[in-house]
C-alpha cells in the first residue's frame, strides 16, 4: 500500500464586519476572518495538507484570491473540489489532524460540527478527522487577537482501484 502524508498552514486576520466561519460553522464573535473567500483557517489548512501530499501545490494555485470566481467562497465547497481531485489521482483521505490557534473566541462547543463538516466534504468517517484548539498564551498575532492559525496533516493511501 502506497501512504502520502501533506501538511498544510494557513493564517488570517482578524477584523470588524466579517463572520467567523471554522471547519464550516459560523461562530458568534465580534470579529471574523480577513480573507477574497470565507477566510476559513481550518478548512485551507486542510485543503493544502491534502494537495501538500500529493505536490499538487495549494490552495492558492488552485483558487487564486485574484479570481472573482472565488471571492466570498465557502470553503468546504473548495475542500469537497480538492478531495475529488485527490481521489481522481487514485488516492483516499486516511485521516487528518489539525489545529486552530486562536486567544479568542473558545472553540471547544464547536469542535464536533466542525469534525462533521470536513469529514462530510472529505466524504470520510468523521472518527478519521481530529480538530483540537489552542490559545498561544497572548503571544504573536494569535495571542494578542490579531489573527488565527491553523496547521493539519493528513495522510493519504492508494484508493487500490488503479
Amino acid at each position: 500500500m502506497d501512504m502520502r502524508i501533506g501538511q498544510g498552514y494557513d493564517v488570517h486576520r482578524l477584523t470588524e464586519g466579517r463572520k467567523l466561519i471554522l471547519g464550516g460553522v459560523e461562530i458568534p464573535f465580534e470579529k471574523g476572518l480577513l480573507g477574497h473567500s470565507d477566510a476559513d483557517v481550518l478548512t485551507h489548512a486542510v485543503m493544502d495538507a491534502l494537495l501538500g501530499a500529493l505536490a499538487l501545490g495549494d490552495i492558492g494555485q488552485h483558487f487564486p484570491d485574484n479570481d472573482p470566481a472565488f471571492e466570498g467562497a465557502n470553503s468546504l465547497k473548495l475542500l469537497k473540489a480538492v478531495a475529488s481531485l485527490i481521489h481522481s489521482k487514485g488516492w483516499k483521505v486516511q485521516n487528518v489532524d489539525a489545529t486552530v490557534a486562536a486567544q479568542r473566541p473558545k472553540l471547544a462547543p464547536f469542535i464536533s460540527e466542525m469534525r462533521v463538516n470536513l469529514a462530510d466534504a472529505m466524504q470520510i468517517p468523521v472518527d478519521r478527522v481530529s480538530v483540537k484548539a489552542t490559545t498561544e498564551e497572548g503571544l504573536g498575532i494569535t495571542g494578542n487577537g490579531d489573527g488565527m492559525t491553523a496547521t493539519a496533516i493528513c495522510l493519504l493511501v492508494d484508493d487500490g482501484e488503479e
